[in-house]
């Protein structure tokens, strides 16, 4: 009888240990090791890796086909832009993000897409947690166009519920679709592995199968990945590694729109962000972000201050508010939505310190509408003139954007691909751009928008706010 032996690993970074801990002793989470058999194979499992079979010999690189792989088109053009214009062939990649954000109706709607007429491409979509009545009632909703008793469906989709590994193998050597959706990887599994779907070590195998089924074949594969409570892929970290491109879909589950963000990507620029609205009839591309996040701005409002920040190349306006508020506490609160906190207390020390706001007797909230995540410093001096506009009851210029990083002298730095945020800011209609003052020289800023640099944050809040000179 094959010999058994149980170890605990770690949901969160699969730290091994021989016995069970209460706290994993690598990441410090609780209540995350989880015991696993295992059992020795009676004989050295023969092992087939992409490369071995004639081709295990060095090649001389001049001798390798150099040109760029041809991309499938992806006819949403936001979700072809966050992986860098298209799908590559034999690419695997890696979708998270919270339950109900998204994840599966983004892809059914890719594809629903790469199936129709456009491209006439095998699909196979493999389910592990719904049944194939529930995908298709998805599937229904998502085609259906107002008015019709129905939709149909191309003959190239093809729908497949199932968790074993090795049966999902078996019907894609058959059918050799061109592109495999595999929602979810901590559902498959395989079976001469003892441990439960979900847990380290099948996630970490399943993923490696997949990934040389990818490599040999030149299918593309699309997984779905559950997430932890801190918001990280659920399963061994190197799941990231394995796969070419790692993306999260991001969103309020209060609001509407959703970001779907490239993190890694051996393909294109990583950082890259798409931006979806999710409806009725699924996610649909949001084509003008910038004037979407705009677009319930009350004008003149004392607080609110409009930032240009960078998500990957696409330059974003956005509407940060502050508030102050006279605090009963010994210890007001800083609260930020959107904003690293750290940045917030930064940013308010300096206004205390250096421009003598009493703001140690104020609680201070600072909000970014439309549930973005704001981490980049250029959104400080927008932060900076809400928080001021608050307290001194004075509406900040309801046609200027803020760009600029402060520093804790209150000095104001410049920051990057600022020729890209004037002119996204000219296009919306914006007059003037208040940015720090450039002590090096550069190239010519664009002549749309009318530009006043400062040079420390009190010049700043000179030119922004409304009443002061």
């Amino acid at each position: 009888m094959p010999k058994t032996i149980s170890q605990y690993v770690c949901q969160q970074c699969g730290k091994v240990a021989p016995r069970p801990l209460g706290k994993c002793p690598q990441c410090g989470g609780w209540d995350t090791m989880v015991e696993e058999v295992l059992q020795a194979p009676a004989a050295p499992a023969k092992t087939h890796l992409r490369g071995l079979n004639d081709r295990s010999h060095p090649r001389r690189m001049a001798e390798i086909q150099g040109n760029a792989e041809e991309r499938i088109s992806l006819p949403i053009g936001e979700f072809a832009r966050v992986l860098g214009g298209g799908v590559v062939p034999g690419s695997i990649v890696l979708v998270g993000g919270d339950p109900g954000i998204g994840k599966s109706t983004l892809l059914l709607q890719m594809a629903l897409e790469m199936a129709g007429d456009h491209s006439a491409r095998k699909v196979l979509y493999v389910s592990g947690e719904e049944s194939e009545r529930q995908i298709k009632m998805r599937a229904l909703r998502l085609t259906r166009q107002p008015g019709e008793k129905s939709a149909g469906f191309s003959d190239d989709l093809l729908l497949l519920t199932e968790t074993n590994l090795e049966a999902i193998l078996e019907q894609i050597g058959a059918l050799k679709p061109d592109l495999l959706i595999v929602d979810s990887i901590q559902t498959v599994y395989l079976p001469e592995m003892n441990s439960t779907a979900g847990s380290v070590s099948q996630v970490r195998e399943c993923a490696n199968r997949l990934r040389e089924l990818a490599k040999s074949s030149g299918m593309a594969v699309f997984l779905v990945g559950h997430v932890t409570k801190e918001g990280v892929i659920a399963g061994p970290r190197v799941l990231e590694h394995i796969v070419d491109t790692v993306l999260y879909l991001e969103g309020d589950r209060f609001q509407s729109y959703r970001l779907l963000r490239s993190v890694k990507n051996r393909f294109g620029a990583t950082a890259e962000v798409g931006v979806f609205e999710m409806r009725e009839q699924g996610m649909v591309e949001v084509l003008n972000p910038s004037e979407a996040f705009l677009a319930e701005r009350l004008v003149n409002a004392p607080g609110s201050a409009i930032a240009v920040t960078m998500e990957g190349t696409r330059p974003l306006l956005v509407e940060m508010q502050g508030l102050t508020s006279p605090s009963n506490l010994g210890n007001p609160r800083r609260t930020p939505n959107g904003v690293d906190f750290n940045r917030l207390l930064l940013i308010t020390a300096v206004l205390t310190r250096r421009l003598g706001l009493r703001l140690a007797e104020q609680d201070v909230f600072v909000n970014v509408i439309g549930g973005l995540q704001v981490s980049e410093p250029a959104a400080d001096l927008a932060i900076a003139a809400s928080i001021a506009s608050s307290m001194k009851d004075i509406p900040v210029k309801a046609d200027m954007v803020l760009i600029g990083e402060v520093g804790l002298s209150g000095e104001l730095r410049w920051v990057g691909q600022m020729n890209a945020r004037l002119r996204e800011a000219a296009k919306l209609g914006f007059k003037t751009a208040l940015i720090p003052r450039r002590v090096r020289p550069g190239e010519p800023l664009p002549k749309e928008i009318e530009v006043k640099e400062a040079r420390s944050l009190r010049e700043a809040l000179g030119f922004a706010l409304l009443t002061e000179k």
